[in-house]
């Protein structure tokens, strides 16, 4: 077996990352994915707004604090329930556009995961009160009502022919 793949350059080629599986298997993400650095000036930040299609007026890159986010824009956080469901999206399931640029958070924002857009019908402060309200009184509840016994009380059990043994685990 070792004289068949000795001629093979796969040694070779898997150190020079010439195969395909490199990208994927071993850095896990494509590196065209991740942002560059924090852009300076104003041509890197007109560098970096063309390359995430946003326009240079509406550009704003997330604060250099070492989070990591590099250029990549700060996006207003729309959910994707939010969105226009008649709309003809590319895709419809995670209501998007080919090419779109995606926020940052886009994992937690599709359909089924947040809404942070969710206005409450009520104020937050009432519904907190309502769910105190309903949990306290059923505690109250179980705490009164522990004292008294919900069940019949047991009683010898009433055997025909009273008296007489019916089973016995005794031999005969």
């Amino acid at each position: 077996m070792n004289s068949l793949t000795k001629g093979a350059k796969w040694k070779a080629l898997w150190r020079q990352g010439l195969s395909p599986t490199t990208t994927a298997v071993r850095h896990h993400w494509n590196k065209d994915y991740k942002p560059g650095p924090f852009p300076k000036t104003q041509e890197e930040r007109e560098l970096a707004a063309k390359k995430y299609g946003v326009p240079i007026e509406e550009y704003e890159p997330y604060p250099d604090d070492g989070s990591g986010a590099g250029d990549y824009p700060k996006l207003p956080m729309i959910s994707a329930e939010n969105k226009d469901p008649f709309y003809p999206w590319d895709n419809p399931e995670l209501k998007r556009n080919f090419g779109e640029t995606l926020h940052e958070d886009f994992d937690a924002l599709t359909e089924d995961r947040l809404d942070v857009n969710r206005q409450f019908h009520l104020p937050l402060w009432q519904l907190v009160a309502q769910f105190f309200a309903v949990t306290g009184g059923l505690a109250a509840l179980i705490l009164f009502a522990q004292p008294f016994k919900m069940y019949r009380a047991a009683v010898p059990p009433q055997y025909p022919n009273q008296g007489k043994t019916h089973y016995s685990f005794e031999q005969a």
